[in-house]
């Protein structure tokens, strides 16, 4: 067996030992609408990073050793989110949260289509603010309950469990963000419950919402630039469907697979003509992640493989798109792409007892590959495909406050576990701080 089949085979094993806290199942979720708070609660989560690197800022600058040797440094706040929750009665439950990402510069951009169709794009605020989420959900029964309007998709490990205390780096696993929108919200309906009980316990989630959009597809990041929000409105003339179902019933035992299905994400096009000539184009993505929680170790792990049909036709149509557009046009967009990783840690308070703080040391392996294949004679670009090590600490100051420092050493061009890539490899330190708390309870 290669090293690359054995950390595969390692991943699938971890199933059988995963886990979370119980209140990242859907479960627990309905019923927190219903506990801790009688009318009204206020809170949300945050994270600062900075990073100390030892390449340049573009991989794809047409030298034979890929990025270049150079130090710089960079400091941001990738994440500031505001939630709350308001009770008009027990069973029905506004939810909404909004989030102030890396404090970019927001842009509007409006489809002239009295000018030709072309695109028009406004500096209009001077923060990117998203409304992350924003639903009514009406609770029934344990088995059954409602949500309707914009909402997380919880495909993949990260999205459906994306708070900064969930995860033991300074960013976010990019086995998942360099293949999904992360976090991945829209608007759509939902239906979710738990059946069974405390020793065999499955929670459910079944979603219809705005599908992704081919326009965004590119090289880099696959489906990721396909998330609608450019325009006042999302095209939904071909929806998505999204499938969630986890298992908790052992003690501090979840693992769970997801799905993700849009028939045409051509359909949902800013120009309906855009892709005439290139026939449908299906998009489907399933996913395995697990979590395993103890006083003594916590350990993740997740798969991702996503497929795009007609991605070749697709390519084509979206490098002749306009010059004025808000996509990349980076081509070719891969038919498939596959990420996995694994991480653990050990919780040295519980070694060592006494007056030792909670400190996680921590290591983690991904593989993620954007370009993973091509369709028909369409040639992958090897600098997409990435193997990492990512080693560091994570100390718990409090249950919901953390600070983090990791170091993060990346091979591009290869699959190998260990060894070097075929370009230059891409190392970096961060420092980091996390939290996530309700502040205001009534």
């Amino acid at each position: 067996m290669n090293c690359r089949a054995f950390i595969v085979s390692t991943i699938l094993m971890l199933s059988a030992f995963s886990a979370v806290k119980a209140q990242n199942t859907v479960q627990a979720a309905a019923a927190a609408d219903t506990a801790g708070y009688n009318k009204f609660r206020f809170g949300g989560y945050g994270e600062m990073v900075a990073s100390f690197k030892d390449y340049g800022i573009n991989r794809f600058d047409g030298t034979a050793t890929g990025n270049t040797r150079t130090h710089r440094n960079t400091i941001s706040i990738p994440r500031f989110v505001l939630a709350l929750d308001y009770k008009f009665t027990p069973k029905w439950i506004l939810g909404a949260e909004i989030e102030f990402e890396s404090g970019g510069t927001g842009t509007a951009v409006e489809l002239e289509n009295s000018e030709n169709g072309e695109y028009e794009t406004e500096i209009e605020k001077g923060g990117e603010v998203a409304l992350e989420q924003f639903h009514i959900t009406r609770l029934i029964v344990p088995q059954f309950n409602v949500r309707v309007g914009h909402m997380i998709v919880p495909v993949g490990l990260t999205n459906a469990h994306h708070e900064p205390i969930n995860f033991f780096g300074t960013i976010r696993p990019q086995a998942e963000t360099q293949l999904l929108p992360s976090t991945w919200h829209e608007t759509g309906i939902q239906v979710f419950g738990s059946f069974g009980r405390q020793f065999s316990r499955f929670d459910y989630q079944l979603m219809v919402v705005a599908g992704l959009n081919a326009n965004g597809f590119n090289r880099d990041e696959w489906i990721i630039g396909g998330k609608q929000g450019f325009f006042e409105q999302d095209n939904f003339t071909s929806p998505a469907y999204v499938g969630r179902l986890d298992y908790s019933g052992v003690p501090g035992l979840r693992t769970g697979v997801s799905f993700y299905y849009c028939r045409d994400a051509g359909a949902n096009a800013d120009k309906e003509h855009t892709y005439a000539s290139v026939g449908r184009i299906p998009v489907a993505i399933g996913t395995w992640d697990a979590q395993y929680r103890n006083r003594f170790v916590t350990a993740r792990a997740n798969v991702t493989y996503g497929y795009v049909g007609n991605s070749a036709a697709l390519s084509e149509a979206n490098r002749m798109l306009s010059n004025k557009s808000p996509y990349s046009r980076l081509i070719p967009v891969a038919k498939n792409s596959l990420g996995y990783g694994a991480e653990a840690g050990l919780n040295l308070k519980s070694v060592i007892g006494g007056a030792c703080p909670v400190i996680y040391p921590f290591a983690r392996y991904e593989y993620y590959n954007p370009q993973y294949r091509g369709q028909g004679r369409m040639t992958m670009d090897k600098r997409l495909e990435v193997s990492q090590w990512q080693m560091g600490l994570n100390w718990f100051a409090l249950p919901n406050l953390v600070v983090k420092a990791d170091y993060a050493t990346r091979r591009i061009g290869t699959s190998k576990v260990f060894g070097k890539g075929t370009y230059n490899s891409e190392n970096e330190f961060s420092v980091g701080l996390a939290y996530i708390g309700w502040f205001i309870r009534k």
